[in-house]
């Protein structure tokens, strides 16, 4: 029987490319991000983990719920929206597709539409890419990325996340399970985007970031969920925060009864909030 043995929220922000880039003005700017993802990783091996799914933003889908179930995925990635970000990124992972096609199957069975892709032009995107250079450095734990439905409801996505669970159990690999996504996602204006590079676009969206990390770590999820469709709206929550939805969805919802530990430091980047943060299970 398989299980989830760490359930995460965690950046993926382009930044923390640049940050690894030696000799740049940019290196080391997100030393605190790569620690934190670096300290998930070993947290991840150190509960016997095999393999990582990954709910990511920045795979995006418009009908139905996608993953992608190759046998290993290889290649070279560059940044299509940030290009001068990110390029340059190698990576070469096995996949998990016995895990893809039970998620899908579960997801169809709770009556929504699900498919399990292997196409051998089908790659990862850097909300998937970034997390794992530092979580899975060597590539020995498998990697299954999973796309976010822009346009599904809260309650699909919770659904899905159930799914996601159910499908866990009914395999035999053991999974961290990390949704890749900002906190409050309001970019800057252009003409100002480059003072905001460690900074909210707002205080607003700021409080309310720091209000949601208060409810993680003090166990008031209940609290949270309720806020949670306002916060998405109000705080431009990246791809609607379906990997948020998703991963609660998927540790239970109103009965998860854990709490979040933050990683490290919570911090702003281009004008989003950025955190990592590992709840309890």
């Amino acid at each position: 029987m398989g299980s989830i043995v760490l359930a995460a929220k965690i950046t993926h922000v382009p930044s923390i490319w640049l940050s690894l880039q030696t000799g740049t003005k940019h290196e080391g700017i997100r030393q605190n991000a790569v620690d934190g993802l670096t300290e998930l990783g070993r947290r991840a091996r150190e509960r016997g983990a095999d393999t990582f799914l990954v709910m990511d933003v920045h795979w995006q889908n418009n009908a139905g719920f996608h993953l992608n179930a190759r046998e290993r995925i290889a290649g070279s990635y560059a940044s299509h929206e940030l290009p001068h970000f990110i390029s340059g990124l190698g990576y070469d992972y096995r996949g998990a597709p016995d895990l893809a096609r039970l998620a899908a199957a579960e997801i169809r069975a709770s009556g929504l539409k699900a498919l399990a892709h292997d196409i051998p032009d089908l790659g990862f995107e850097y909300g998937t890419l970034v997390p794992m250079h530092l979580m899975n450095p060597g590539g020995d734990l498998a990697v299954l990325s999973m796309g976010v439905n822009i346009y599904a409801s809260l309650e699909e996505q919770r659904e899905v996340g159930r799914a996601l669970r159910r499908a866990i159990e009914a395999g035999d690999r053991r999974v961290a399970l990390l949704a890749s996504g900002s906190l409050s996602h309001e970019f800057p204006p252009n003409a100002i985007s480059e003072t905001r590079l460690n900074a909210h676009t707002n205080e607003f969206n700021r409080q309310v970031d720091l209000r949601v990390l208060e409810l993680w770590r003090e166990g008031r999820m209940a609290e949270f969920l309720a806020m949670l469709p306002e916060y998405a709206k109000r705080c431009h929550g990246e791809a609607g925060m379906g990997d948020t939805i998703m991963l609660f969805g998927a540790l239970g919802w109103e009965d998860y009864r854990g709490r979040g530990e933050l990683i490290g430091d919570f911090f702003g980047s281009t004008g989003t909030g950025q955190a990592n943060v590992d709840f309890s299970l």
